[in-house]
């Protein structure tokens, strides 16, 4: 391209205006992929450099938004055009105590989330609502919402709602209600536990559940009891009450596992392989096992869930399931600044799901098990 009439201009500048120049003539359209950073520098002759320094100006202007391994696209155009007004500012809004955000589920959704704002030019925060449910002043602004309490006043979501605040929840959902939402697919992830230790010839297999009783867990526990006992169906395997046992804790500790692998191992014919849908409730069921003079895994296979830094650390290093939350952070933002209707009800959601991590706590079912 002959750009020698425009040497005062610097190179990323002449990229932008003439994109925009393309947007303003519709020539690109919203949500309409652009070239690559590699494409754009070898179409307007240039390096690298120069034309992600155009993209970041043209995301910083508004018009161009990117997502995490797809691409970069035309944004909408702003309310004074007609359109949707972009978010510039988003907020993870909470109402517990910060003390939980030390474990991993939320440092990798806040890595998710700061990424993809990062690359678009977004602000990110971090907002607590209090007992007063007092969101930020910025009617515009994007929020990621984190309910996570039994006693959450859910009439405050729909008076948000005609505030027309745009909102998406993360971890907990309301479909009735209409607001977007993205979740780890926590049956996905007991299936995968539960499958694995199948697959390794386990058929009695415990499970530890935080709660007071089926009727009384959280919706995360509860799917993943579904997970497991869809695995067990699959192969033709019966579902046994006296394999369950509840633990009650406000927060997941090891003490809880510990009594959950007691009890599991108290009974007439204990199983060959443990669940514990946590995994500080596995660790806990681990240094039970050692007490017990019982070895890991050769006379008990045990799996976790959350891959908690701990767990990969421990003797012998624990098999679990890993949620993908930094990819529920990464989603939540890019449904809240990139597919969200200003002024509709969408119920837009996406369900992430969860990795299992094979380490070693779990093996094949010894040939003179405790159900043998």
């Amino acid at each position: 391209m002959d750009t020698d009439k425009f040497d005062k201009m610097p190179m990323y500048q002449y990229i932008v205006n003439d994109l925009r120049r393309k947007i303003e003539r519709g020539e690109l359209n919203p949500h309409d992929p652009l070239p690559t950073q590699i494409e754009l520098a070898k179409e307007y002759n240039t390096s690298e450099i120069t034309s992600r320094r155009a993209m970041s100006e043209l995301v910083k202007e508004g018009h161009v938004y990117r997502i995490r391994g797809k691409g970069s696209f035309i944004q909408e155009k702003s309310n004074a055009e007609g359109g949707v007004k972009p978010i510039r500012t988003l907020y993870f809004v909470y109402q517990i105590e910060t003390d939980s955000f030390n474990h991993p589920f939320f440092n990798d959704m806040f890595d998710g989330i700061k990424e993809v704002c990062e690359e678009n030019g977004v602000d990110f925060y971090l907002w607590n609502i209090g007992k007063d449910y007092v969101l930020p002043d910025d009617p515009q602004a994007g929020i990621i919402l984190l309910t996570g309490q039994d006693d959450f006043d859910l009439t405050r979501l729909s008076k948000w709602q005609q505030e027309r605040r745009r909102i998406a929840t993360v971890h907990f959902y309301y479909p009735h209600l209409g607001i977007p939402y993205v979740i780890v697919d926590n049956l996905t992830g007991g299936y995968l536990a539960t499958q694995h230790l199948l697959s390794l010839g386990h058929r009695r297999i415990g499970v530890i559940l935080t709660g007071n009783s089926v009727l009384d867990m959280n919706q995360e526990f509860s799917l993943r009891l579904q997970g497991y006992r869809l695995a067990l169906s699959q192969h033709q395997i019966a579902f046994e009450p006296e394999l369950i046992v509840f633990v009650s804790g406000s927060q997941e500790r090891t003490e809880m596992g510990a009594d959950g692998f007691r009890r599991l191992m108290s009974l007439d014919h204990p199983p060959t392989a443990v669940f514990a849908t946590s995994d500080n409730k596995a660790i806990g069921a681990m240094e039970a096992a050692r007490k017990m003079l019982l070895n890991v895994p050769n006379d008990i296979s045990i799996v976790g869930f959350d891959d908690i830094q701990a767990g990969q650390y421990t003797y012998p290093p624990l098999t679990t399931v890993n949620q993908n939350t930094k990819k529920l952070g990464q989603r939540a933002a890019e449904i809240l600044l990139f597919e969200l209707k200003d002024g509709q009800n969408q119920l837009l959601k996406d369900e992430i799901v969860p990795t299992l991590k094979l380490r070693n706590s779990t093996g094949p079912v010894a040939m003179k098990g405790p159900d043998q």
